[in-house]
């Protein structure tokens, strides 16, 4: 697990280490917290109560201009996601690659993107490694350097190993604070 998220971890710093030399437009850099609320969408019909899980991510992302409005947005978060149950609650390192659009001056961003997260801390639970979505965001500027944005990942893959005869995929909203460090 510690060798795949520095390998992720050196993925990210090449990808801006090389943008930043290929770019006359400069590539900023930031933090990222927030709040998720996830819940799990059953294939053939629940199999617990399913009660959304609430809980914090953090991250760190980096702004790569592609031309005045466009940008591609790598980053790097911990997210809590599952239901609220122990057995169906993991953790992930989520790593979306973001296509951003903005308007009005950089007031609004609206983005979308792949994600592949990474599950963390427990082996051998019936969970899948590796998860793949979709991530759909809104984000305002709220002054200086601070942003608000707002996501809906859409899980593409099946969350349980393939062994198992449940299916079902996550559906998580964020709501995060941004800060452009530089």
């Amino acid at each position: 697990m510690k060798t795949l998220i520095t390998t992720l971890v050196l993925a990210f710093c090449t990808t801006i280490g090389f943008s930043q030399s290929n770019s006359s437009q400069s590539v900023s850099y930031g933090v990222r917290a927030g709040l998720t609320i996830s819940n799990m969408d059953y294939k053939d019909g629940p199999i617990n109560e399913n009660q959304h899980r609430n809980g914090f991510l953090f991250g760190v992302y980096a702004e790569i201009p592609l031309a005045a409005s466009l940008s591609v947005a790598p980053e790097i978060q911990f997210s809590p996601e599952g239901a609220n149950h122990e057995d169906f609650a993991n953790d992930y390192i989520n790593v979306p690659v973001l296509l951003k659009y903005k308007l009005f001056d950089d007031a609004i961003a609206f983005g979308v993107g792949p994600q592949v997260g990474v599950k963390v801390h427990k082996d051998n639970d019936g969970f899948k490694n590796f998860v793949f979505s979709g991530v759909g965001i809104i984000e305002f500027k709220l002054s200086g350097d601070f942003y608000v944005d707002a996501r809906y990942n859409y899980g593409f893959s099946n969350v349980f190993d393939e062994e198992l005869v449940p299916e079902a995929t996550t559906g998580v909203i964020q709501i995060g604070l941004n800060y452009k460090v530089f």
